[in-house]
């Protein structure tokens, strides 16, 4: 019998609960996860690529889901996805918009890779409104991102904006 591996990619700057919850979920699906921690041209990172791939790894290892490993990638996708045998994208959904986004994604990758299907998990409806790109804006304007990260993650963001000199003023 072939192994089935997946493929969950993502920036994870930083890595959420609603991430975590599609790792956990996503694991159960396949035989192997690779959690692909990647750049993207369009998104200003708060945490270099080896910081993000840690923190991702430190939160799979917190979580205890064997069949998972994060690695690093910097390519087209679905040219990484065959690189490392992967049969299944994983990709995580929240609103209407995600969809969108991700449908016009899953067509693209389906052209460029017909063997490699596209899995949408639906994030726990608690977790629907997280985003990256929000808990480091509440946390650059010195909100508590404790709701939307694990203690871990919460005191490297925390850290990480007061070392850049910019919580916001109340």
């Amino acid at each position: 019998m072939t192994e089935r591996i997946g493929l969950y990619p993502g920036t994870f700057d930083p890595i959420t609960l609603g991430h975590a919850d599609i790792i956990r979920r996503g694991a159960k699906l396949v035989d192997r996860l690779i959690v692909g921690v990647t750049t993207n041209p369009s998104k200003d990172p708060m945490f270099s690529p080896e910081e993000r791939i840690e923190m991702v790894r430190a939160e799979v290892e917190r979580l205890g889901i064997v069949n998972a490993e994060v690695e690093g990638f910097n390519a087209l996708l679905v040219k990484y996805a065959r690189k490392i045998g992967a049969t299944v994208l994983i990709r995580g959904l929240r609103a209407v918009a995600d969809f969108e986004y991700e449908f016009q994604m899953a067509g693209m990758n389906q052209q460029l890779a017909p063997g490699v299907e596209t899995v949408f998990l639906m994030a726990d409806v608690s977790l629907q409104p997280i985003a990256s790109k929000l808990v480091k804006e509440i946390a650059l304007f010195g909100g508590d991102i404790g709701p939307f990260v694990s203690p871990e993650v919460r005191e490297q963001v925390v850290a990480r904006v007061e070392r850049l000199g910019r919580r916001g003023d109340y």
